[in-house]
């Protein structure tokens, strides 16, 4: 079963139990891959769904930051819970051991030396980290790492 196929399984749940928060969520999720679709024309694959979902729970811990500064608890607890609720979705997340692992391997098969070979060393780790890890906060490892 793909990944859009079990959304929308759990949608149908969801509409089943009645349950209107985990349902409203669902959808917010089930529209933003739509969108997607329709704007590129294409039918997405579980690696760019992932990306969608990734992109979702970013923009939210953002929303979450904001109304938190903003003194609105409420709103900071429902993304926080739609945050969850996307994370299911996504693969175990890596430990920051295995990452500096896969940081080191990356590194080594590149052969880079300096911070202009970034760019080849995110390439070589995106598709081993695509939804495992927060690639902005890779990205500042390597550069560390390179710099």
């Amino acid at each position: 079963m793909s990944l859009k196929e079990k959304i929308k399984d759990d949608i149908k749940q969801a509409q089943r139990a009645r349950d209107e928060a985990r349902l409203g969520t669902l959808r917010l999720l089930a529209a933003a891959i739509q969108r997607r679709e329709v704007d590129e024309r294409i039918s997405l694959d579980d690696t760019q769904v992932l990306a969608v979902i990734e992109k979702l729970v970013k923009q939210g811990r953002e929303a979450a930051e904001q109304y938190l500064k903003g003194g609105r608890q409420d709103l900071a607890d429902k993304e926080a819970r739609e945050i969850a609720l996307w994370q299911t979705y996504l693969p175990q997340q890596l430990t920051e051991a295995e990452i500096e692992q896969l940081i080191a391997e990356a590194v080594a098969a590149t052969g880079a030396a300096a911070p202009k070979d970034m760019g080849k060393v995110m390439a070589a780790l995106k598709p081993k980290l695509q939804g495992r890890a927060d690639m902005g906060k890779v990205g500042g490892k390597v550069k560390a790492r390179l710099g």
